[in-house]
């Protein structure tokens, strides 16, 4: 078998070297944390094609296995542990994990992202089953069951109940839409998934044992329900005719069934035939449910399983084992040694049918074979029952078919049972009923109040133990009010809590059958130790030594110091793990006085050192701790008393024989005086009610020590902070004091620093006024040039326009004279064209009276005469105008007279414009000569002497002056600019006015 250790790796293989083919365990994989501490697998399910499964570990994280691809994955750490998994949604990446925090989210193994998210569960999420088709998902709690939609993560029902009533689990049957509800009191319901109605309600067993169903199983078909519990009976259900079809029995060694689960076969057609079945013993068998036989089993009392998977396609089978590891198993290999060998015949008829009502008794069948896995090979063996029984034999037959004889035959050539099996055949010696409902009510009934503090008395190092003995002597405080007032009783008690500390039910059952046989009469002399045992213990060693207990007597050593620790602690502090499960194997298998005999063969076993002994604190000592002893001699010698002890000191004689618990119920435990124990109680309730009564009462001086105490620290700090407060002030005045100092000094020097640099200042202000004022007169000077090139400009550009409007006149003048000519030569060609066309009227005309004939010469005289007289009224038009063009021609030339008188005039106007703009120029010169010279004088009286403030006013007033006289003469030009152009533009304009009227007239 090859072990895989994952560690902290994300990848990797499953196996490094291929499984051997009839190799039950393909491999085991584990995974290590820091300081080699291995982290525990919780959950395991497969996806539809059973070659890959998923696994959550106890840190959170989520590992995908793929067993055809020899492949390992992690693809998730959700950094709390899971309690549930998913992995056969329709979309095949996907997976559901459901968490501690009562939350589910579904997560994508490619991407590694978070899908969706799924609240509303207030317990922890036990269950999901999943769709056929994937569509919806079931998850349950203890409290309520949620049918969600895996397309948009919604929830569609919630399914509530009663808190008397738990929920054991909801699936959905496979190929159908029908979802089957299980609960605490052994009802199932089958509901439609689409409107939740209920379809039908299998009927509840009123007869026989009551199962309490904790694990299901469906065939692949849907048709068959096989239901187990706090039992060794599996019952199988008909879905089709809701009824019980059968009753199956396990072997003895199944009490509990943990989980069950159907093995698919390929050629069965989803009726599956195999039924594994997973037991408190954590050994999973398979049986078959029709033959009624066990095929084999996997895991073993050493290596436990807890839960496991098998595969939809019923090729291998996925376990966690108890330690934390996953064991990966290959049904094939199985399978195949058994199908080597014939099948045994059955022994049991199998009974099929029968109604609800029928008698459970008549569809039981028994397992009878077995199969025992050794090593590799796989062997089949037939548990047969014997014939017939002796009186004898039927006396010394054990619950789980052993033989009480046989065993201590067994014991005595060994001197121990094996380590394996010693639970196992302690059980079976101690005839435990395993009484659940009844350790339950005991539990359910809490810690009891003798036992809150017992970490303070008895402190262990080991929570789990602690809470465990705790446990315990609770449950067993609760079935006998003396078992709350017993000071040694956690000492009996720690050694099986200790071996039975993952069965706590088993644990309150062997000291329970302890102290009800090896315990008689302990408690008669309550609270002190039981006398008359002691006293039988020491007649017995009188018998056998009087040597020794006459040194005992000469010591003042009594029974109470040399028997009662002994029987207190029931050897558990004179001997070692080993030596004292010896010791119990033979002391469980004999009558319960052994345990007497054992104390005094302890006590002569070690007479030697005890002879040595004088002194009380040595035999106290002595008797508290481990010594040099040969245990198989101690045995051996207890034996020897057993034989050799007179009857009447024989503690046979006291002690009844073995009286196992009764099924069911426990038994009424009175052997012990009740006033006394009430008185204890009564008095440890008062003495308890008077320690809270001091406890608050402390609670609240020190609660009142502690104001005052706080008060007093407050306010030697706020004295304190106020002297630090008083001392802070005077350093920050002192400080301020110098400060104002250094400010004084530093004013001082700014005083000084602003005087001179005032006097700079108006150095400054003065020499910047100066710059300013020669900056003015430069400025102005050079106003005044701009201004003298300005007036020699304006009458530059006045002649230049004023020539221009000359050579304009002329070239109107031209133009005119030039219109004049083309208007002579317009009527000349005129007159010409009018000529030629009455010429060529006249011949057309004359032509066409040559070409008629006479007739019709004479027939249109009249015509004629008429086209004469229009002739000669053209005639006499053409006349009109060769007049109008002589009048026309006339007028031309006085137009050009006229003209010419024009011209005349226009030079005249020009001369006297030109005379008057040398008078305006002659003005401007007079005017600009005077200002200048006056602006010259200032500026000589300005240079003479400086300038007071009221001078500098008045200058500022002459120059203003002088702009406005400026102002004013260019005013004064432009209004005689404009004036010569009016006349310009008047006399252009005459002659033009007066040569069109002309020719209009």
């Amino acid at each position: 078998m090859e072990v895989t250790d994952i560690g902290n790796k994300e990848e990797g293989k499953v196996w490094h070297r291929k499984p051997t083919p009839g190799k039950g365990v393909l491999v085991t994989v584990v995974r290590t944390a820091q300081q080699a501490k291995i982290v525990r697998f919780l959950h395991v399910t497969f996806d539809t094609t059973g070659d890959s499964f998923l696994a959550g570990d106890h840190h959170g994280n989520i590992y995908v296995f793929d067993i055809s691809r020899n492949r390992f994955r992690l693809v998730q750490k959700t950094g709390q542990a899971c309690t549930a998994l998913a992995f056969s949604l329709r979309r095949t990446t996907e997976f559901l994990v459901a968490l501690a925090d009562y939350t589910i989210k579904c997560f994508d193994k490619d991407t590694k992202q978070l899908v969706s998210w799924m609240r509303g569960h207030e317990g922890s999420v036990s269950s999901i089953s999943v769709h056929s088709s994937g569509r919806y998902a079931i998850s349950t709690s203890s409290d309520t069951a949620q049918l969600w939609d895996m397309d948009t993560f919604e929830r569609k029902r919630k399914l509530n109940i009663r808190q008397s009533v738990g929920i054991q689990r909801v699936f959905f049957l496979p190929l159908s839409n029908t979802i089957l509800s299980c609960f605490s009191d052994d009802s199932i319901f089958a509901w439609e998934s689409d409107t939740l109605s209920c379809k039908y309600q299998l009927p509840v067993p009123d007869c026989g044992p009551k199962v309490s169903y904790k694990a299901f199983a469906v065939t692949r078909d849907g048709k068959s329900l096989a239901a187990g519990g706090r039992s060794n009976l599996l019952h199988l259900w008909c879905l089709d005719s809701k009824q019980l079809i059968r009753v199956i029995q396990m072997p003895t060694q199944v009490r509990t069934v943990r989980q069950l689960d159907f093995l698919p076969d390929s050629f069965d057609g989803g009726a599956s035939q195999t039924l594994g079945v997973l037991s408190q013993d954590g050994v999973m068998r398979f049986i078959n449910i029709h033959t009624c036989k066990l095929l084999f089993h996997m895991g073993s009392h050493d290596d436990a399983i807890t839960t496991a998977t098998v595969s939809p396609n019923g090729r291998h089978v996925v376990a966690i084992m108890d330690n934390g590891s996953i064991n990966v198993y290959s049904v094939q290999s199985l399978t195949q040694e058994l199908n080597k060998v014939a099948p045994p015949p059955s022994r049991v008829a199998v009974v099929s049918g029968g109604g609800a009502d029928q008698d459970l008794s008549n569809l039981k069948v028994k397992v009878r074979s077995e199969v025992v896995q050794r090593g590799r090979q796989t062997q089949v063996k037939i548990l047969r029952p014997p014939a017939c029984f002796t009186a004898e034999e039927k006396e010394n037959e054990l619950p789980a078919g052993l033989n009480k004889k046989r065993l201590v035959a067994l014991l005595k050539g060994f001197g121990e049972y094996p380590a394996k099996y010693r639970m196992f055949v302690w059980r079976s010696l101690l005839c435990l009923p395993e009484n659940h409902a009844a350790y339950s009510s005991l539990t359910d009934k809490g810690l009891h109040s003798a036992y809150l503090t017992l970490q303070d008395k008895y402190p262990i190092k080991s929570h789990k133990l602690q809470r465990g003995l705790q446990r315990v002597l609770s449950a067993l405080a609760h079935w006998a009010a003396i078992f709350g007032e017993v000071e040694y009783l956690p000492l009996v008690a720690f050694p099986f809590v200790k071996l039975f500390q993952n069965n706590p039910m088993l644990c309150f059952e062997v000291v329970a059958t302890v102290i009800v046989n090896w315990g008689q009469h302990w408690f008669e002399y309550f609270p002190n130790p039981p006398l008359n045992i002691l006293s039988m213990a020491e007649n017995v060693l009188a018998h056998h030594d009087k040597e020794l207990l006459q040194h005992l007597v000469d010591c003042g050593i009594t029974s109470q110091l040399y028997v009662w620790p002994l029987l207190e602690t029931l050897f558990s502090e004179v001997l070692t793990r080993e030596e004292w499960l010896r010791l119990f194997d033979n002391i469980f298998s004999n009558h319960p006085s052994f345990l007497l005999l054992a104390c005094v063969a302890y006590i002569t076993c070690c007479r030697e050192p005890l002879l040595l002994c004088s002194q009380k604190e040595d035999f106290e000592y002595f008797f508290h701790h481990r010594n040099n002893l040969d245990l198989g001699a101690m045995i051996k010698e207890a034996y020897r008393l057993m034989g050799s002890t007179p009857a009447d000191i024989h503690p046979r004689t006291l002690l009844s024989d073995f009286t196992p618990l009764t099924k069911g119920q426990y038994p009424v435990f009175n052997h012990y005086p009740e006033f006394i124990v009430q008185y204890q109680s009564r008095e440890r309730e008062k003495i308890r009610l008077q320690e809270m009564e001091y406890l608050r009462e402390r609670q609240e001086v020190s609660a009142l020590h502690t104001d005052c105490v706080r008060r007093q620290a407050e306010e030697e700090a706020y004295y304190a902070q106020q002297e630090l407060l008083q001392n802070a002030e005077e350093q920050r005045r002192n400080i301020l004091a110098q400060e104002e100092e250094k400010l004084a000094q530093q004013r001082t020097k700014l005083a000084a620093m602003k005087r001179e640099l005032k006097v700079k200042e108006l150095q400054l202000l003065d020499a910047t006024k100066r710059r300013f004022l020669k900056h003015q007169q430069d400025l102005r000077a050079s106003q005044v040039q701009r201004l003298d090139q300005e007036i020699s400009t304006k009458m530059d550009l006045r002649e230049r326009e004023t020539a221009t409007a000359v050579q304009d006149l002329e070239v109107r003048q031209m133009e005119l004279e030039a219109q004049r000519k083309r208007l002579e030569q317009h009527l000349f060609k005129e007159q010409e064209r009018v000529g030629r066309e009455v010429e060529e009227e006249m011949k057309m005309r004359k032509a066409e009276r040559e070409e008629e004939n006479y007739t019709e010469l004479l027939h249109h005289t009249e015509t004629n005469m008429q086209a004469l007289e229009e002739s000669l009224a053209e005639a006499c038009q053409l006349g009109l105008e060769s007049d109008w063009q002589r009048e026309v021609g006339g007028r031309l030339q006085q137009v050009h007279a006229q003209q010419q008188s024009n011209r005349g005039r226009l030079a005249e106007s020009h001369r006297q414009t030109l005379a008057e703009e040398e008078r305006l120029e002659d003005t401007m010169r007079d005017v600009a000569g005077r200002k200048w010279d006056e602006v010259m004088n200032s500026r000589a009286e300005l240079q003479e002497q400086p300038l007071s403030s009221a001078e500098t006013v008045s200058l500022d007033r002459g120059r203003a002056q002088l702009d406005s006289s400026e102002r004013n003469l260019m005013k004064e030009i432009r209004e005689l600019r404009q004036k010569l152009a009016a006349r310009a533009r008047e006399g252009s304009s005459s002659p033009s006015v007066l040569t069109l009227s002309s020719v209009s007239q």
